[in-house]
Formats: structure tokens, sequence, C-alpha cells
């Protein structure tokens, strides 16, 4: 890394039994990233990692508006793309992979826990102004970069990306430590897109370790 390692944090998004193979909102490959994001972990003094963290009704649920997963409905004036039930506290879906090292974690942030409000940027929540916290406890600590690995890379890990570059932050994604849900079809390739234009440099693990 060309920069001072120590103003740099690993960003680890979301890297729940849910979101890998048997998982109720499985993404192809999720478990793969596993060895790969141990490692990184290790190469960073600071590790922040999330969690989605969703009560039972909760807003983003298709089964809470009786209706189907993957569309988009609107709920108080926002866009609400509809999932199925994912990441409810005390089950195992929340949980974090069991092969996840998770010793070297700094932060842990669960997001989305208020029933009537989504998240999936690690800053903010979908109303786009509550803040997590996150921007503050990185630039307390001098963070002058982020590297983002995680799932899903169109979408929770797509939103931190921005947030961080629009928040000032020198931003990386490690693209083959994410994977992508690609829900709906071709929102992967739009996120790849617009990370690159808005200014997110695309690195490898390989290159960082």
């Amino acid at each position: 890394m060309a920069e001072d390692v120590k103003r740099s944090s690993l960003l680890v998004i979301d890297v729940q039994n849910d979101f890998c193979p048997g998982g109720a909102l499985e993404v192809f490959g999720g478990d793969r990233i596993v060895p790969l994001v141990n490692r990184l972990s290790g190469r960073f003094p600071n590790v922040a990692a999330t969690q989605d963290w969703h009560p039972p009704g909760h807003v983003s649920f298709a089964s809470t508006h009786g209706t189907e997963p993957f569309r988009t409905i609107q709920v108080d004036g926002l866009d609400q793309f509809l999932w199925p039930d994912h990441c409810i506290p005390g089950s195992r879906g929340a949980e974090f992979h069991p092969g996840l090292d998770t010793r070297s974690f700094n932060l842990i942030l669960r997001k989305g826990s208020k029933k009537g409000l989504d998240s999936y940027s690690a800053f903010f929540e979908n109303d786009r102004t509550t803040s997590t916290g996150l921007e503050h406890y990185l630039k307390g600590l001098g963070i002058r970069s982020v590297y983002l690995c995680g799932l899903a890379l169109d979408v929770c890990v797509y939103y931190t990306a921005m947030d961080a570059v629009a928040l000032g932050f020198d931003t990386h994604l490690v693209q083959d430590a994410s994977r992508g849900v690609d829900r709906p079809e071709g929102s992967l390739d739009q996120a790849l897109g617009r990370m690159r234009e808005a200014g997110v440099l695309f690195t490898s693990s390989e290159r960082l370790l």
C-alpha cells in the first residue's frame, strides 16, 4: 500500500450467514471471500465490520407488506426495495459466517435496526440523513483511506463506497474479496460503473497482500 497503513481502515461489510450459500438472501460465492477477508484483516491496524440487523416485521421485508420480494414500493415517500426476511437478531442468519475471524475487528456496527427504516450504507441509513457515526469514528482516528470488502457488492458495499467518497475518504474496493447479488439483474454492472465514475479505486487482495 502506497499510503501510510496507519491512516487506512478495512471495512468488512455484512459477511453474514444469510448472505452466504444456504442463507435467506444468499450471494453466489459469498462464502468464498472469507479466507481473503481474514488475510486482509490481519494487514490493517484498524478494521470495522458491519452487520445487517433487522427486527421482525422490518420495512425491507416483502412479508411485512404481504407481497413478493425483489420489487420496489413506496414507503413514507422513500423507494423501498423488498427482500426476503433476513438477518433477524437471534437467528443464525444474522451471525457472521463461522469461518470469519473477528478477532481483529476494532468496531462492529449493526445497521438497519429501526423497524421502519432500512440501511444499506455503513455511514448513513436510507433516509440519507441519519448517521451511523462511522464517519466520526474513522476521522477521529485520523483515517484517510478506506478499503471495502464484503457482501453484497452492488448493495451495501456499493452504498458504503459512494458515501465514503462523498465524505472525503480515499476509497478502494477490494473487488475479489466482494460478491454481488445482482438483484434486480444488471445492478452489479451498474454499481461498478457508478463507483468508477465517482472515483472509487479498484484493487485486489493480491495487490494488498
